[in-house]
């Protein structure tokens, strides 16, 4: 890649066409933008100063197509894994204009894609972007606005937690217990993780991981007394031959309103 480089920077005088034709090559620019990524851990501190501008060039779009993909091959799982790279190193910044430009795009379906049919790296990295739109009050606010965006992300991680009993990964654990922390600050979102919150969370099924890993166990431990006096009360609110999960999706049904997915304009 570095003698390609070094070649074309040779050809800019020669081919006067050569920055439209490098532009609306496939792939150039996401192994541009690789390039300019791969610096960033070396500065000091390593921070995205053209951040804003990036955004306001709508790059990040550019990137979605690699992340529409389904195949399986190395070379495609590896385009999906930089794309999101650089997503991530956006949402690890902690800010806002960061997470309001992504709430504008389809980044929350695409992740949600990955997390249910990527690799485990691809789900790990897809997570944490999840993650860290969720810890953004407006992230958390706009996946919990409609009860079809916070069934669609509930169901997903209930597959990765059915995917985790069975493979087990701390490093993927600790993104996904961090999501369903932070959807239970919602009222209405922790009103219906009382009864959806899957079984294995509730259990002894990752004993081991957390042995291995504290902070997964405080993570989890959080979960579950947040979960617990909610759900201590709205047992004491239901009549005796009501249905808990029937009682909890009729009321978060209410709470919800569903006004679309992800429609940029709600």
């Amino acid at each position: 890649r570095e003698s390609a480089l070094l070649e074309l920077s040779r050809k800019r005088d020669s081919i006067p066409d050569l920055a439209p034709l490098l532009w609306n090559s496939f792939g150039t620019v996401a192994a541009l933008l690789q390039e300019i990524v791969q610096i960033y851990p070396c500065i000091h501190p390593p921070v995205l100063s053209t951040r804003a501008r990036f955004l306001q060039a709508s790059i990040p779009l550019y990137l979605y197509p690699f992340l529409h993909t389904s195949s399986r091959t190395r070379p495609f799982e590896y385009l999906r894994l930089t794309s999101l790279g650089v997503i991530g190193a956006l949402v690890k910044a902690d800010d806002r204009e960061v997470i309001t430009f992504l709430l504008h795009t389809e980044i929350i379906p695409l992740c949600l894609r990955i997390m249910e049919t990527g690799s485990e790296l691809s789900k790990t990295v897809a997570t944490f972007i999840l993650q860290k739109i969720l810890l953004d009050e407006t992230g958390l606010a706009y996946i919990c606005q409609t009860y079809e965006r916070f069934a669609h992300v509930g169901a997903i991680l209930n597959k990765m937690v059915q995917f985790l009993s069975r493979e087990m990964s701390a490093r993927l654990l600790k993104p996904v217990v961090r999501c369903y922390t932070r959807l239970a600050d919602n009222p209405r979102a922790r009103q219906a993780l009382v009864t959806t919150l899957p079984e294995a969370l509730r259990d002894d099924t990752f004993q081991e991981v957390m042995q291995q890993d504290s902070s997964i166990r405080a993570w989890l431990q959080q979960l579950r007394n947040t979960l617990d006096p909610a759900g201590s009360q709205l047992q004491q609110q239901q009549q005796p031959n009501a249905s808990a999960a029937a009682a909890v999706a009729a009321a978060v049904n209410n709470a919800l309103p569903g006004s679309g997915l992800y429609s940029a304009s709600s």
